[in-house]
């Protein structure tokens, strides 16, 4: 065999690799998300990143991107948390902007999810969603969504709770596609995960660690310096754990919020605003860090992938690689 096996997420998505770039704020730039789906596949944009940290605007970022993928398919993700009317409203235009543009492939993260497998669906996209424990994939699932990206315990970012392996009994039965996310590296990571019966495999980090990702080069050193005991979980950027490397500057902030920001955290009402200040400290430190390399706010999203990534990559060996351990596979994630 010299083609990989298809999957019901690489027929969903029209790609040839069960494999994603998932979408990072901030570094998520139109190179990266065009590289990886131009060699097979399947690039996903975060639209504040694409438009606050890296300079374009909707519309003219969405075609380079598209350019660079050689016409192949790219994604996008939509946060539908509705923290504020203003937002909701910009990430509705943001979604019928991208259909307009061609766009079919959506990933959406926290919220209800409904509205946006409405509009994609009447288009004849497709959309997955974000989950972490069987009660949001329950939720998604009643959305309307075509498959579920698991989130597990040894993710960058927003982690999970649970193993690869739990959560993905955890999840079957719903009988749904579902994309691993967390704590892959390596081909032989990917391959893994196809083997247990997962759909694709969606990676950060690696990504991270590659030429056509712009972010800082201490970023990228970070992350092939670091070994997986160096991954920690911290509240103090955004209310809840996120997996960042353990950095100077995080030791100082500290992992555990503070006693005014978790009673914030538990009201009904001032949740909401704790939140806001979180996310609005969390966006600044990430910008700083990821153009600036700031070594006084060394602030680094990674997950325990990390142990596998030793060296600085073209997006291509990384996916040549990817396809040479999926290959063998007979039929991985078959429904």
């Amino acid at each position: 065999m010299t083609e990989p096996p298809a999957t019901p997420f690489t027929r969903h998505a029209g790609v040839d690799l069960p494999v994603i770039c998932g979408p990072m704020y901030p570094c998520s730039n139109p190179e990266l998300v065009g590289a990886v789906s131009a060699h097979g596949g399947l690039g996903i944009f975060q639209p504040i990143s694409l438009t606050y940290v890296h300079g374009h605007t909707f519309s003219a970022g969405v075609r380079l991107m598209q350019q660079l993928a050689g016409g192949r398919p790219i994604g996008m993700n939509a946060l539908i948390e509705a923290s504020s009317r203003t937002y909701h409203e910009k990430m509705v235009r943001w979604v019928h902007e991208a259909l307009e543009l061609g766009v079919r492939f959506f990933l959406t993260s926290l919220g209800n999810p409904r509205w946006v497998a409405d509009a994609v669906h009447a288009a004849g996209g497709i959309v997955y969603h974000d989950v972490t424990e069987l009660k949001w994939g329950k939720k998604g699932a009643d959305g309307g969504v075509d498959g579920l990206v698991a989130v597990n315990r040894r993710a960058g970012g927003h982690a999970g709770s649970r193993s690869a392996e739990a959560l993905f009994d955890e999840l079957a039965p719903l009988g749904l596609p579902i994309v691993c996310a967390g704590g892959l590296g390596t081909g032989a990571d990917v391959a893994h995960v196809l083997s247990l019966g997962y759909a694709a495999a969606q990676l950060g980090t690696r990504f991270i660690a590659t030429d056509e990702c712009t972010a800082h080069p201490r970023y990228k050193q970070a992350i092939i310096e670091a070994r997986e005991a160096d991954i920690v979980l911290t509240e103090r950027l955004t209310g809840v754990p996120v997996a960042v490397i353990n950095t100077p500057y995080i030791q100082r902030m500290g992992l555990q919020a503070g006693p005014l920001a978790r009673w914030m955290l538990r009201g009904r009402r001032t949740k909401h605003w704790m939140r806001t200040i979180y996310a609005l400290r969390s966006v600044v430190a990430l910008k700083a860090s990821h153009s600036r390399g700031s070594v006084s706010r060394d602030y680094w999203q990674a997950g325990r992938s990390v142990a596998g990534i030793d060296r600085v990559l073209p997006v291509a060996e990384v996916m040549r690689e990817m396809r040479d351990a999926i290959v063998p596979l007979s039929t991985p994630g078959a429904a």
